[in-house]
């Protein structure tokens, strides 16, 4: 079973208990709470409350886009998050605590950064909107480096995503939701048995 786990999942957008529950009941690596201005945005204190609901093994990533320093000292301070996840432009300025892991964001149409993130989340111009990343370029840089994918994935095309990129990990939000920043359970356990298998497949063809 080991291959199935080979494909790391995070669950962006988190603003619920009831999701909480179905991101750690479908076992995903992470979950993520979003703190720039969303549907699925929530205070550092609703997002500590939150992530104390999520057992010890699923990584909590604070989410931002063009944060302020204060609020990601208030952010970091509150929430404790394992990761931090802005725009690779934002840490040039930005001081995140050394115990803090930083998840660049590398948007299709910017400049990509040179040497490359070590790991990197690649998804379009904007973010929570359901539109597509460009899996060519995703392609040619999962080649280079570990790219998780972000932008328009939901349950129906997750496996062919995969297929196309052969990404280190897949980024959902919109994708598994009911209605904007509600997320539904189904969707997000249909959502992860798709990329796990597809994920087993690509294992089992290499």
């Amino acid at each position: 079973m080991a291959t199935l786990a080979a494909m790391w999942i995070k669950i962006c957008g988190i603003t619920s208990a009831d999701a909480v529950a179905a991101a750690a009941e479908a076992n995903v690596d992470a979950i993520g709470f979003v703190f720039a201005p969303s549907p699925r945005q929530v205070t550092p204190g609703q997002a500590a409350q939150l992530a104390a609901l999520a057992p010890p093994g699923i990584l909590r990533i604070a989410v931002a886009q063009h944060p302020l320093q204060m609020k990601v000292d208030e952010i970091c301070r509150i929430l404790k998050p394992d990761y931090f996840q802005t725009d690779v432009e934002d840490l040039r300025e930005l001081k995140i605590p050394a115990h803090i892991k930083v998840l660049p964001v590398v948007r299709f149409g910017r400049k990509t950064p040179n040497p490359l993130p070590g790991r990197m989340l690649f998804e379009g111009p904007s973010s929570g909107i359901g539109e597509l990343a460009d899996w060519g370029r995703a392609a040619e840089l999962a080649r280079q480096t570990q790219v998780i994918l972000a932008g328009g994935l939901s349950p129906l095309n997750v496996a062919e995503a995969i297929q196309a990129v052969r990404p280190f990990g897949v980024d959902v939000s919109s994708g598994v939701e009911q209605e904007p920043g509600v997320k539904d359970p189904k969707k997000i356990h249909e959502f992860v048995r798709a990329a796990r298998v597809a994920a087993a497949q690509l294992e089992s063809d290499s």
